[in-house]
């Protein structure tokens, strides 16, 4: 089956082409960071606006990609949230209309669900059951997955989520939009240790995660080191530094904790934080001297895509799930609501 995959959640219009038999055939992304740039974040009507100006064309050119036509297409899946919902609808208006005029089945995916499947695309897959850490801009949560929509959530961020704890603390020290990739750079440059901030809700049980207080923290170290300081570069640069490693710390004490209270050998990684290179190397370090494996997607896919739509909704229309022509878009979406594949 080949299955055309639409992304739409957010500030990003992501397209693939899936070939249940050959693999990911073309994938195509539209980002809108300077759409929202100037206003330090995303504006969702410019974000609602900017998809529906770009997915017509995008569809055309992924297909051409893929070197297919429209009516070789067995299937739609768009993403159906969580995100903005005028985003979300624009996504899935043209996903249920060309399904509609093709005559073949939609499928919802659960963007969540997309990200947690995105490391399945590579090579050498983990199989199942693994604990999967899906750390991005909108949610950070821990989650046993037993099988294809089998998902447990064991931990999940009660305030700011990384990402998003990430791009606060840029925009507090003026490092712009979007902040959390910039202050990873910039902590690069930072010495270690300079300054040594918490690591929230690591010295009590549960893993449940809380980044607000740290982004605080880092406002405050800020606000009282840079009046007398002689290099404010260099300032922001071990500010950064040692909230990129009070993060890392937390999610890698987290997900070692998740592996032995659930009795797994496998972590997947996934979500664009999981294409932080400091968190990337710590991890695969852990996993080297505790024995158990990781696997990340690759960069491109840590982000939202297309791919990992199209992917997750060929494994659900290829088990007979298909949705009527209602366009169900919700803002708000539990993953443990979500049905597991008959066959498994």
């Amino acid at each position: 089956m080949i299955v055309l995959g639409i992304e739409s959640s957010c500030d990003e219009t992501g397209l693939a082409v899936y070939d249940s038999e050959k693999g990911l055939l073309a994938h195509v992304l539209h980002s809108q960071v300077e759409v929202h740039a100037e206003y330090g974040g995303v504006v969702p009507e410019l974000a609602s606006r900017d998809h529906i100006r770009y997915l017509m064309p995008l569809t055309e050119k992924v297909l051409e990609q893929a070197g297919i036509g429209k009516h070789e297409l067995g299937g739609i899946a768009y993403t159906a949230g969580p995100g903005l919902i005028g985003a979300l609808m624009s996504g899935a208006s043209v996903a249920r209309s060309l399904a509609w005029a093709l005559d073949i089945p939609a499928v919802e995916v659960h963007h969540m669900e997309g990200h947690l499947l995105a490391p399945l695309l590579e090579a050498g897959a983990p199989g199942f059951p693994f604990v999967a850490l899906l750390v991005s801009g909108g949610h950070t949560l821990l989650a046993h997955v037993a099988a294809i929509g089998r998902y447990e959530i064991i931990g999940q961020s009660l305030d700011d989520a990384a990402g998003e704890a990430f791009d606060k603390t840029a925009k507090m020290m003026g490092l712009g939009y979007p902040g959390g990739p910039v202050l990873a750079k910039l902590a690069e440059t930072g010495r270690k240790d300079i300054f040594r901030f918490p690591r929230p809700m690591t010295d009590r049980p549960g893993l449940d995660f809380s980044f607000s207080g740290l982004k605080t923290f880092a406002l405050n170290t800020w606000e009282n080191n840079r009046q007398g300081a002689e290099d404010r570069e260099q300032l922001r640069a071990d500010i950064a530094r040692a909230f990129e490693d009070a993060v890392v710390d937390t999610l890698l004490i987290k997900c070692r904790r998740a592996l032995e209270q659930s009795g797994c050998s496998r972590l997947v990684v996934a979500g664009g934080v999981g294409a932080n290179q400091h968190l990337r190397q710590r991890l695969q370090q852990l996993a080297n001297e505790h024995r158990f494996s990781v696997s990340f997607p690759r960069l491109e896919f840590c982000t939202d895509n297309g791919a990992m739509i199209a992917f997750a909704g060929s494994l659900r229309l290829q088990a007979g799930q298909s949705q009527p022509l209602d366009i169900d878009a919700r803002a708000r979406w539990p993953m443990e609501d979500l049905l597991p594949l008959a066959k498994q």
